[in-house]
């Protein structure tokens, strides 16, 4: 179990999950912890594995009174998390694509040949997306990273908050990001709860599933 892990009760992580809007504002989460929670969330599955996800980490006071005002009704998160990770998708994604193959070699998980073949057909299907269809891509993608970060940040004896409701046209600028390759998709608060979060329902399963 990873030396971090204060739960690995998959049950409770999954079901006994909440969103959480009031932390331990004392509380301060170390910078090895926060990129051993995220290198755990990008076990998430990608799209041919072009990891388009990436993240920011707003934890100091300036930077978050930079973003208080673009986060609307969602100050009380702000005001006491150890931080807020912003989470965007970054449209030129397949720019990494030869360092991620190429380390795929290099630890023995896939042959040469195939790393060469996959570059050839990968990078310039990508580089043919519309903006729209990247777009969509990297959302897909990087929600999959939020999710799985919201569940090991439980297992790491944090809770979470995940949030839409923000400025997403300047985001990217307000944190020195090229607005024209960084997509917003997410913010995540997390920290130490000082509050159970709020019990909520859903619908049946035979609700909303139909079976042909």
């Amino acid at each position: 179990m990873n030396k971090n892990f204060k739960n690995n009760d998959f049950s409770d992580i999954t079901f006994g999950r909440k969103s959480v809007r009031l932390y331990d504002e004392n509380y301060k989460i170390s910078h090895e912890e926060m990129l051993e929670m995220i290198q755990e969330a990008t076990a998430a599955p990608s799209s041919v594995n072009m990891q388009p996800w990436r993240f920011v980490i707003v934890e100091s006071e300036e930077s978050k009174a930079k973003l208080k005002p673009l986060i609307r009704f969602n100050t009380r998160q702000n005001d006491t998390s150890s931080a807020m990770i912003l989470i965007f998708g970054d449209l030129k994604n397949y720019e990494f694509g030869e360092e991620i193959y190429d380390q795929a070699v290099a630890e023995g998980k896939m042959p040469q040949e195939v790393r060469d073949q996959q570059i050839e057909a990968i990078i310039p299907y990508y580089k043919s997306f519309s903006k729209q269809e990247m777009n969509d891509v990297v959302k897909i993608d990087s929600s999959l990273a939020a999710m799985q970060l919201m569940l090991v940040a439980r297992a790491h004896g944090y809770e979470t908050n995940p949030i839409g409701g923000f400025e997403k046209d300047q985001l990217a600028e307000a944190f020195d990001l090229d607005k024209e390759r960084y997509v917003p998709v997410m913010i995540l608060s997390i920290g130490k709860a000082v509050e159970e979060g709020y019990e909520s329902v859903r619908m049946n399963a035979d609700k909303i599933t139909t079976f042909k």
